[in-house]
């Protein structure tokens, strides 16, 4: 059996950050960002299997979880909340969930995810089913609140995957689909919100972006169906359309966008 280390638990490479300058924090910080990229590099089989699932289970109209506490939990919310609007699927299919609730997006709620109930009765209020798909986010990987909600997802037959950033990781054995991104010590010993949490934020920034690009919701290089929240928004819709339809008259590309809703319906009503 493999030994279980808590990488991300182990002391720093640098000391006495305190009598360092400004900018030899801030290059010491910047020399360990650089290799997030290349950890995650490594694990783009497992996350390639990941996505392969989660695109199964949505286009059979399955949604996707994502669960955690603390960082990784509000990585998550992040994640999902910006789904609807950049890919413009409805707000329930993409779903991020924390430890302690939404006051713990803003208000740390630390205990909460030593739990290990609670996690599978916040997936029991979206009645989650075998048809969804549960991804577990923990840096350590022994997170008892995500752990948990995992476990009872195993024995309700439901697909789950995780991201955790300590090799052999615990919950990567209970897992269908684990990913783990071994970024090693933290700049501050223990503070995976520095290299854990980029690590995690890369691997969903992954995860949502193939998901929605094999699902359909993105043509050539473009977010074809976003929400049209903002002005910003609005005119690169416009231009979109512009681009893609051959038009020269900006008021006739942005009355076609607002008459439809979409650049997708745009292009689907004038083809």
């Amino acid at each position: 059996m493999n030994k279980f280390i808590k990488v991300t638990e182990q002391t720093s490479h640098y000391r006495h950050l305190e009598e360092m300058t400004i900018q030899e924090i801030l290059s010491n910080i910047n020399q360990e960002d650089k290799t997030v990229p290349l950890a995650v590099e490594k694990a783009i089989p497992s996350i390639e299997l990941l996505i392969q699932a989660i695109v199964d289970k949505m286009s059979l109209g399955g949604r996707l979880f994502y669960i955690g506490a603390g960082t990784s939990g509000r990585l998550g919310i992040v994640d999902a909340s910006e789904c609807p609007p950049t890919f413009g699927i409805p707000y329930d299919v993409v779903i991020g969930i924390i430890a302690g609730g939404e006051k713990a997006i803003l208000h740390p709620a630390e205990f909460a995810e030593d739990n290990k109930e609670d996690g599978w009765q916040d997936l029991k209020k979206h009645a989650i089913s075998n048809k969804d798909i549960v991804v577990g986010l923990a840096a350590s990987g022994t997170t008892p609140y995500v752990i948990g909600a995992l476990e009872y997802c195993k024995q309700q037959g439901i697909v789950t995957g995780s991201i955790a950033c300590n090799p052999n990781a615990p919950v990567s054995a209970i897992v269908d689909f684990p990913i783990e991104v071994v970024v090693g010590p933290e700049f501050v010993t223990g503070s995976t919100r520095m290299k854990s949490g980029t690590a995690q934020k890369l691997v969903l920034n992954m995860i949502s972006t193939a998901v929605m690009i094999r699902l359909g919701r993105v043509e050539d290089n473009k977010m074809v169906n976003m929400q049209l929240t903002n002005v910003k928004l609005i005119d690169r819709g416009v231009k979109m359309i512009m681009d893609k339809l051959g038009l020269t008259e900006y008021a006739t590309a942005k009355n076609l966008l607002l008459q439809y809703g979409s650049v997708k319906n745009v292009i689907d009503a004038v083809k």
